[in-house]
């Protein structure tokens, strides 16, 4: 399902679809940041996705990050809530969603990089080279909080 992202954007269309996504910060022993690149928009992100019946958040950030990137980690904390209004995103099939985001600090415990049907590069990068890299306003923000240390974010 393709996707256009709206960041502070007039254009942006009205959301029509409010659903809890949850995200993973993994760190590894080297103080690096994984991200993988997303297939739909092409950009660098935090693993994650929307949260299932039946599942709670940790879990689902936990679930998405084995799925989009092959690692298996646990949940080390909590950098915060993300619920930007004025982050929107845009499906082709009608959904159009405003942000509303939980993201989690974690470590890898297994796995290795790996692409798939959603991220087609996987990474771990070094926090002085985060600059080389596409990544979205709403992701460096997050990845900007856990590296300044100024988390639990809740806005």
């Amino acid at each position: 399902m393709g996707r256009i992202e709206y960041y502070d954007d007039p254009r942006a269309p009205e959301p029509n679809s409010l659903v809890v996504a949850c995200n993973l910060l993994v760190t590894n022993e080297s103080g690096e940041i994984l991200l993988q690149r997303r297939r739909d928009t092409g950009q660098w992100a935090l693993p994650g996705g929307a949260m299932d019946l039946g599942e709670t958040a940790g879990q689902c950030a936990l679930r998405e990050c084995r799925e989009e990137t092959g690692i298996t980690a646990e949940i080390t904390g909590f950098l915060g809530v993300y619920s930007n209004p004025n982050h929107i995103v845009a499906y082709t099939d009608g959904e159009i969603r405003q942000q509303y985001e939980n993201t989690y600090i974690g470590t890898p415990v297994s796995g290795r990089p790996t692409i798939n049907e959603e991220a087609d590069d996987v990474v771990f990068v070094a926090p002085e080279d985060l600059g080389e890299y596409d990544i979205h306003p709403s992701m460096r923000q997050q990845i900007g909080d856990f590296l300044s240390g100024s988390y639990p974010f809740l806005g």
